[in-house]
């Protein structure tokens, strides 16, 4: 099977098809008839790959995001290699590009704006937003711990301070997106604000910083 110029299987043409149609006319407004139809195919046919819109939506989400990981060659992390020679503030530039231009493809960038109109009202689509925020905490946990073993970086909490910052880059991350969408400039364009927080970040938890305020303290 081809579609767009690309060998694609069906469960991949499905997912594709409901993409295409949810960008068009909203995700509550998709049908499974309008799916089987944009393929296609009968509707039984349709159920005898996914049972649901349901499962078609969550299929979508791993589907798009594994393949924007790819295009993005975001790999398996090696943190003495990813560490070697770098600053907290490379590394840390480092790894949100990696997941701010995963998100920005552009497929994965149509699916976001489909699901951020329908997560108020549909239960999966929130359920997939609560997952995508509970993987970028856990891989800023991991990504934590690593830099504080390295002596990298220090933190009081490195739960809380990946919780903080997991949920800040994500709010950075929606303000561009909402940016980009209404045109809107801000009052100061030349300032990159996750540029500016990164910078911060690495400042307030830097190692030498954070000796001295225990120093004083004791």
């Amino acid at each position: 099977m081809r579609r767009n110029g690309t060998n694609m299987n069906r469960k991949e043409e499905i997912i594709m098809a409901t993409l295409e149609l949810a960008a068009e006319k909203g995700l509550g407004s998709v049908s499974m008839n309008m799916i089987a139809d944009k393929v296609g195919i009968k509707k039984p046919s349709l159920y005898n790959h996914f049972v649901s819109k349901e499962e078609i939506v969550q299929a979508m989400y791993e589907y798009l995001r594994e393949q924007a990981k790819g295009k993005s060659q975001i790999k398996m992390m090696d943190y003495s290699t990813i560490f070697a020679g770098k600053t907290a503030l490379e590394i840390l530039r480092q790894m949100v590009g990696g997941y701010v231009r995963m998100n920005q493809q552009e497929q994965m960038m149509m699916f976001y704006k489909v699901i951020y109109s329908e997560r108020c009202i549909q239960p999966m689509v929130a359920k997939i937003m609560a997952e995508e925020t509970e993987r970028m905490i856990l891989a800023t946990k991991q990504l934590f711990y690593a830099m504080e073993i390295h002596k990298i970086l220090h933190f009081q909490d490195a739960d809380m301070s990946a919780v903080s910052f997991a949920m800040t880059v994500h709010g950075l991350m929606d303000y561009g997106l909402d940016k980009q969408t209404g045109k809107y400039e801000a009052a100061d364009r030349k300032k990159d604000l996750m540029d500016e927080y990164l910078k911060w970040f690495c400042e307030e938890n830097a190692v030498e910083r954070n000796r001295e305020d225990t120093e004083q303290r004791v």
